[in-house]
């Protein structure tokens, strides 16, 4: 008899069991890339600073500098959630500003950026799929009130039952204590989890390495070779079938 429609197949005889979806956030299932740009330029219009900085395409170079420089610097633990937008704020006008104004300034661009949040069209098809299959956590680089806020804002929040980031877990991805702590925390082994990122190094190889199941979200559809052990999908409208009809996640992939 076959399994039934709204389960997962049954693994092959001493397989582990696939329980839960991790998932990853910012470009997987919020347009983190489209929101920041659409709003830091509505902030830099609303400051009269297009074209003190070069124009649309140089403002945006120099803005995705700043954020890149300074949230690895959170990210190592060498400065706080606060003090990385202040960082943030300083390092892309290029001009010391207190504390004060600092978060004045990044407070404005947030305003504007947050009336640009979106979801991918295809993220919560994907969600409300998946409930029914696996259980369902959000594991993220991001500051967890941050992410907190944003999963409810976008009305996708109480999809997940957890959502762990690397402020309170103590360690961030790519580094398997992260998604160990992950799994942990779900009550689960590596082996009973799946992870779902956009980024090739931090997410799928992090949790491949960390001894989940991997799938990279590659949106671009490069044609690029996934490394062994992660699927690769163009889209989250493939990871329900995928669940119902892939028992042998950590297999080698057939999926291309």
């Amino acid at each position: 008899m076959s399994a039934p429609a709204d389960r997962p197949p049954a693994p092959p005889p001493g397989r582990t069991p696939l329980r839960a979806v991790l998932w990853d956030v910012d470009d997987t299932l919020f347009d983190y890339s489209g929101s920041d740009r659409a709003g830091v330029l509505r902030h830099l219009r609303a400051e009269g600073l297009l074209a003190a900085y070069g124009g649309e395409e140089a403002a945006l170079t120099r803005w995705r500098h700043a954020m890149e420089t300074e949230f690895a610097i959170f990210l190592a633990g060498e400065l706080g959630f606060l003090d990385h937008r202040r960082a943030r704020a300083r390092t892309f006008l290029g001009r010391p500003l207190s504390d004060a104004e600092a978060d004045a300034w990044f407070g404005r661009y947030v305003t504007h950026y947050e009336a640009c949040w979106t979801l991918f069209p295809d993220a919560l098809p994907a969600l409300r799929a998946l409930t029914p299959l696996v259980r369902q956590a959000v594991l993220s680089n991001a500051a967890t009130a941050n992410q907190e806020r944003k999963l409810a804002a976008l009305g996708i929040r109480e999809r997940f039952e957890a959502v762990l980031c690397a402020d309170e877990l103590g360690h961030a991805k790519p580094a398997a204590e992260a998604f160990g702590g992950a799994c942990q925390a779900l009550g689960l082994t590596p082996p009973e989890v799946l992870y779902v990122g956009d980024k090739l190094d931090i997410d799928a190889l992090g949790a491949r390495d960390a001894g989940l199941a991997a799938v990279w979200l590659d949106r671009t559809a490069g044609g690029e070779e996934p490394p062994e052990g992660v699927r690769r999908i163009a889209g989250l409208g493939e990871l329900p079938e995928l669940l119902r009809a892939v028992t042998g996640f950590g297999a080698p992939s057939t999926i291309r």
